[in-house]
């Protein structure tokens, strides 16, 4: 009963932050919302180019709903917050895709700052347009799409093969952390581990009739967690997937979102982005323990709201990291920062952040 007093604490008031923070916000159009970029890319296949598009869609359902959704995500600011004209939201995709010559084999990652597969988000006449219209284009191979779990069942996969063939379709899905607690009631999640391994199950059950894959998001340092901490956890999140049969995993260090309940506590001083040393440590850690490929997204690298080391080495770790990315390589890089990283580590339990903790109640 004290846990679930606990999360309801916490869903309130990260619910009052959420609403707060979409009063605020500046309503913009699909067409100001929709984007996209060309990037080389591990693909299932090897190195190649990846096609990254942003759908605009009314938002996430869970961020929308009573919760207030997951305590360091703010991309529902990305979202229209109302319905979108399936044609718009098509032909949108459609504009960003054409804006790039494809040559060889490429794949397509679509975000919906949401869930793809919800239909209350991305309308099944959307999803199945969009994925008859890649489902067409030869030099199309890999399809990547986000979901919650809760949206992922059998006769959704048997749909979305019935346009894409046999190109490969990958569902990722934020897991966040192995940790309950931790996903529970640092990040308010939302859905338990049993939920995630419903979904990996069935996907390993139809990879002799389809070419699909799983891919895990790991949330690197979530709220009142060290440096530490985050290691481990990110560490034991990998084994984890490895485990019960994810294909792939990602890492993403928690940036500083605005309107969130992480932006919160960074401005009172009680929380900080992980240190690019601790992702650092968790790549080399993880590919030197798991099978399974491993990637660290470097969003916010270097900048005032996410991981930082020092002047000297913030962008050089950065393009290290993308390369290994790439490779699945190791990371071998020292600076006279690392030093103060590894004292911080050491002494984890007596501080919480590289900045000095101040006691605050949440209310």
């Amino acid at each position: 009963m004290e846990n679930q007093s606990n999360l309801n604490e916490l869903e309130q008031f990260n619910k009052e932050i959420r609403t707060k923070a979409l009063g605020r916000m500046k309503k913009r159009t699909p067409q100001q919302l929709s984007g996209s970029w060309f990037n080389d890319d591990l693909l299932y296949s090897g190195i190649g180019k990846t096609v990254y598009i942003i759908v605009p869609t009314p938002g996430c359902s869970w961020a929308l709903g009573d919760s207030g959704g997951c305590t360091m995500c703010s991309y529902i600011s990305d979202c229209t917050l109302e319905p979108v004209d399936d044609n718009e939201i098509f032909e949108l995709f459609k504009d960003e895709f054409e804006k790039y010559e494809l040559v060889g084999q490429t794949a397509v990652k679509i975000f919906a700052s949401g869930s793809f597969l919800n239909p209350l988000e991305v309308s099944i006449n959307v999803r199945n347009n969009i994925l008859k219209y890649l489902g067409e284009n030869e030099f199309v191979s890999e399809v990547i799409v986000e979901s919650r779990p809760e949206y992922v069942d059998e006769s959704t996969i048997d749909d979305v093969f019935s346009f894409l063939g046999n190109k490969l379709f990958e569902i990722s899905i934020g897991l966040e952390s192995s940790n309950d607690f931790t996903r529970e009631e640092k990040i308010n999640k939302g859905f338990s581990k049993k939920d995630f391994e419903r979904v990996i199950n069935l996907i390993n059950s139809l990879k002799n009739k389809y070419n699909i894959k799983s891919k895990a998001y790991s949330l690197v340092k979530p709220i009142l967690t060290n440096e530490k901490e985050a290691i481990d956890e990110a560490i034991e999140t990998a084994k984890y997937c490895g485990a019960i049969g994810v294909d792939r995993i990602s890492f993403t260090p928690t940036t500083i979102h605005r309107g969130t309940l992480v932006e919160q506590l960074w401005r009172r001083g009680a929380y900080q982005p992980p240190w690019i040393w601790t992702t650092v440590e968790i790549i080399n850690s993880v590919r030197n323990e798991i099978a399974i490929p491993s990637f660290m997204d470097t969003s916010g690298f270097g900048s005032r709201r996410g991981p930082y080391n020092c002047k000297k080495c913030n962008k050089e770790l950065k393009h290290r990291i993308i390369d290994s990315n790439l490779n699945q390589s190791l990371i071998e890089y020292e600076c006279d920062c690392k030093g103060e990283w590894k004292a911080i580590v050491s002494n984890a339990d007596l501080n919480k952040s590289k900045t000095f903790i101040r006691h605050l109640p949440l209310v």
